[in-house]
């Protein structure tokens, strides 16, 4: 049975969407292998355009109940699909982020990729920013639930060559679960964004990897990148 009130769904039930949502990521990343690896290698192109590559070809591979409706939005990868709990069906609008960076500890996003409300401390003062996406999105007379997830590509440069090391998978969780995971700028999932105010620059934020996981550690994934033995090994983390 396809639920068609998603304001009937519980905290917990949402969980169980994010946390499948999570485990299909994962396995998508780990099946594509050393691949990920071999391409950072061997592409000419900006680190961002390689991860965005990497994303859609690994992505792709992996089936889903995708339905034939149109989503628009600033990520890499967006989706129409269905989730299947034990006893009902969802709809969902996936959106997933790839990014490269030479941070492990976190990764920068904008707030058209999150449906959170943003709570923080920036020099001193409590802030609180609206996500733009919606939780809840009507596409056709149907509502869909917003999951958002991110693959971070983690490489070192080692004579301007690409050796990419480890790759994150994370959930961010949906805007109904603001309470769980960001109820106040001094209980956050949040670190400072790379936006410069002074120059008028869009606000950023950057999800902390370690406060997610430690909320929930399913939430974040690591999946590393064994160059000598050219070979990948991820555990899920429950």
């Amino acid at each position: 049975m396809v639920i068609d009130d998603l304001s009937t769904l519980t905290n917990d039930e949402i969980e169980s969407i994010e946390r499948l949502t999570t485990r299909w990521m994962f396995q998508a990343v780990l099946d594509f292998g050393i691949t990920a690896h071999e391409i950072f290698l061997q592409s000419p192109d900006e680190v961002k355009e390689i991860a965005e590559d990497i994303e859609r070809e690994l992505l792709d591979r992996l089936a889903g109940f995708n339905v034939p409706v149109r989503i628009f939005g600033t990520v890499d990868y967006k989706r129409a699909r269905y989730v299947f709990l034990p006893d009902k069906a969802i709809r969902q609008t996936l959106f997933i982020d790839s990014k490269a960076e030479k941070s492990i500890r976190t990764a920068t996003i904008q707030m058209s990729q999150t449906s959170l409300r943003v709570r923080q401390f920036r020099k001193g003062l409590a802030v609180d920013e609206q996500g733009i996406l919606p939780k809840v999105s009507t596409h056709g007379g149907k509502e869909y639930l917003t999951t958002t997830g991110i693959i971070h590509f983690y490489y070192e440069d080692i004579e301007n060559i690409h050796h990419l090391k480890q790759a994150t998978i994370a959930c961010i969780p949906n805007g109904k679960l603001q309470d769980l995971y960001n109820p106040t700028a001094t209980d956050t999932i949040w670190l400072v964004g790379r936006n410069a105010p002074t120059l008028e620059e869009d606000f950023r934020v950057r999800l902390g990897f370690n406060l997610l996981k430690d909320k929930k550690s399913w939430r974040v994934q690591h999946i590393y990148y064994n160059e000598d033995a050219n070979t990948c090994i991820g555990t899920w983390d429950d």
